[in-house]
């Protein structure tokens, strides 16, 4: 008897899972056209109640649907028919504690704003002058602000520099995840390579950019060529290092941690310490404000520019053409890389599924006075 019994539940038909019924039920009233194009679905609530479910089993249902394709969840606003909802005005915020100090910011943000994609949305940020702890508390705080706001989305730019920025870092992506707020990191991720964060980065090709600057100093008969940057710089600088020393080594040219320095370009003993104890004919600045400080330090020291020293930076800021000895530099495309982003906030809006992905844009190599060469772009 007891194996007659246990031979009936084996078959038995499985009772059908209930998210199964969520998803069927929303696919059909989407076909069917009862939920148009963009129109917003009922809540979480109204579906626990509607199918006599749990939440968990609604959020499971409705995460397939976005899988799919089918539907789009927008922070603050509900569950909507996906193939209009980019249609709908949206706000995202900009968090940006460099903006108005870190040149590159700006524009990256005007070429958000004039993609043609972001004709319908608009951005919401604030500019601030504040430095060190007082920019991280400002970021912290802006983040809360547009948490109450329900934006849409936030475009942000991780702190450089020291545990604390890293901490005010992490407790910002926190807040926005809970929010259900999806993040475009610009320029940076917020982890030290080899991790990588879960969510999507937009900047320039660091790697290539340091490569194509090295090889131009070495062209212009470089031999001992230094790498200088600040301690704590961001990861993006790691990779601009790993771009130099790939393009050292491709040249059989020596590849020396003695020729990698940290501190501070303004520092004259630091600098002058550097130059006695080392051979070094051409250096390779993390940015042009390390090599626009540097170039002032060298010159005070009596260096002459490039006779002595040959000098290179990267972004291109607009006055690398204005400094003593104009700048050769590597002009990140600012413009690009904020139309890329607000594509990607866009697209990630339509399919939070979709796994993370770094889009690494080209840039152009300027030459000027600095490194020697008669002036162009490459």
């Amino acid at each position: 008897m007891a194996w007659a019994k246990q031979m009936d539940n084996e078959t038995e038909p499985k009772k059908r899972a209930k998210y199964l019924n969520i998803i069927e039920s929303v696919r059909s009233d989407i076909s069917s056209g009862r939920y148009r194009s963009g129109a917003r679905l009922p809540s979480e609530a109204e579906l626990v109640r509607k199918f006599g479910v749990s939440r968990m089993t609604v959020i499971k249902a409705i995460r397939q649907l976005q899988q799919e394709g089918l539907v789009v969840r927008r922070p603050g606003s509900g569950t909507y028919a996906a193939s209009a909802v980019l249609d709908q005005t949206m706000v995202f915020g900009l968090l940006i504690p460099d903006l108005g100090q870190t040149e590159i910011f700006e524009p990256i943000c005007r070429g958000m704003v004039r993609s043609p994609l972001a004709a319908k949305h608009s951005l919401s940020w604030v500019q601030t002058l504040s430095t060190g702890e007082h920019a991280a508390e400002e970021a912290e705080q802006l983040c809360y602000r547009y948490i109450e706001q329900g934006v849409s989305g936030v475009f942000f730019a991780p702190q450089e520099f020291g545990l604390r920025s890293r901490d005010v870092n992490r407790r910002i992506l926190q807040a926005l995840d809970k929010a259900d707020i999806p993040v475009i990191l610009l320029d940076r991720c917020v982890l030290k390579y080899p991790d990588r964060s879960n969510y999507d980065l937009i900047g320039l090709d660091n790697h290539r950019a340091g490569y194509i600057v090295t090889r131009h100093l070495i062209r212009q008969g470089g031999r001992h060529i230094a790498f200088f940057t600040r301690e704590g710089s961001a990861e993006t600088v790691e990779a601009r290092i790993a771009g130099h020393h790939q393009a050292l080594y491709d040249h059989d040219l020596p590849v020396s941690k003695d020729l990698l320095l940290r501190g501070d370009s303004k520092d004259k003993v630091f600098v002058e310490t550097a130059l006695r104890t080392r051979k070094i004919d051409s250096i390779m600045c993390a940015n042009d404000l390390t090599a626009a400080n540097l170039m002032q330090t060298l010159l005070g020291l009596g260096v002459r520019i490039p006779a002595e020293i040959r000098i290179a930076g990267i972004d291109d800021v607009k006055y690398a053409k204005l400094l003593p000895i104009p700048l050769t530099t590597f002009q990140q495309p600012c413009a690009e890389i904020g139309a890329a982003a607000m594509s990607a906030m866009l697209e990630r809006i339509k399919n939070p599924q979709l796994p993370a992905r770094s889009t690494l844009l080209n840039g152009q190599l300027v030459i000027r006075q600095s490194c020697g060469a008669p002036a162009r772009t490459m």
